[in-house]
């Protein structure tokens, strides 16, 4: 069994605040390096949990900010680290190698969600993400990556909020291990983070000795992306195939959601510059 790692920072234990998750900031540099060994923590445990599982081969791809947290003198010596940035796949590349099982580790809620740590889609001037009239977050766009290569979700971790929408998006198929319960946006009720990783040990093997569906959208495939001013959809409406359909809204559409995502990661980066 070969099974895939995608791990974010946001839904790790004991993290509420973008001064624990930020590496570019120098006066956020100590809290960061604290709470990046907490991430590296937790994917280990999810490694652990894999290899219980059977897993004869783990990849993880560190999938925050810069793609540069993961402690690799630290990570599990069973697992490969994919690490840096720009990946073309971002936080889901690689994924069409060939795995059996994907495991989405310290992931949060996509941007809006109310009572949910550091709620966002992949960047903060991103309003709304819809794929078919659905608004989907990080874990929908990533899911769906996986499942038209196969690769079904088995386990997502993070707060309440990102739970429910796993269940919501994927169906109470998928094993979800809840860390922490937010208060607010900066604000949350966690576990401890030794116990964080029993928890994510167990279920993660738990998870992987069941089948799962693949998340695969229904084509023809739908992107609407509504942005936070103008001015980012007047760059998003850059990339070929983009559609400008409203004042802060750009949309893409096709057959195939390869091409989708890969004019969603476009999107976002023309976007981003201004």
């Amino acid at each position: 069994m070969r099974v895939y790692l995608s791990v974010d920072m946001e839904g790790i234990a004991g993290v509420v605040h973008e001064s624990q998750t930020d590496p570019a900031t120098p006066a956020f540099a100590a809290e960061y390096a604290r709470f990046r060994r907490l991430m590296t923590a937790e994917a280990n445990a999810a490694v652990e949990g894999a290899l219980a599982a059977g897993a004869t081969k783990v990849v993880v791809n560190d999938s925050h900010w810069f793609m540069r947290n993961l402690l690799a003198e630290e990570l599990h010596q069973a697992a490969e680290l994919l690490s840096g940035d720009p990946k073309p796949r971002s936080m889901v590349h690689g994924i069409d190698g060939g795995f059996d099982a994907a495991l989405f580790i310290g992931y949060h809620a996509r941007a809006g969600t109310p009572n949910a740590i550091l709620d966002h889609t992949y960047a903060d001037h991103i309003h709304e993400v819809r794929l078919n009239g659905k608004a989907v977050g990080e874990l929908g766009l990533n899911a769906a990556f996986a499942g038209i290569h196969g690769v079904p979700v088995a386990l997502v971790s993070g707060d309440s909020a990102l739970a429910a929408e796993a269940n919501d998006l994927l169906g109470d198929d998928v094993a979800t291990v809840v860390v922490k319960r937010a208060v607010s946006r900066h604000a949350a009720q966690s576990v401890a983070p030794v116990v964080a990783c029993r928890m994510i040990r167990e279920e993660v093997t738990r998870a992987l000795k069941r089948p799962h569906a693949r998340f695969v959208p229904a084509q023809p495939i739908a992107l609407e992306v509504d942005f936070a001013l103008t001015i980012h959809a007047d760059m998003a409406e850059l990339c070929p195939g983009a559609t400008r359909t409203a004042g802060r809204t750009v949309s893409v559409t096709h057959q195939d959601y390869g091409e989708v995502f890969r004019a969603w990661r476009a999107i976002l980066n023309l976007s981003a510059v201004v």
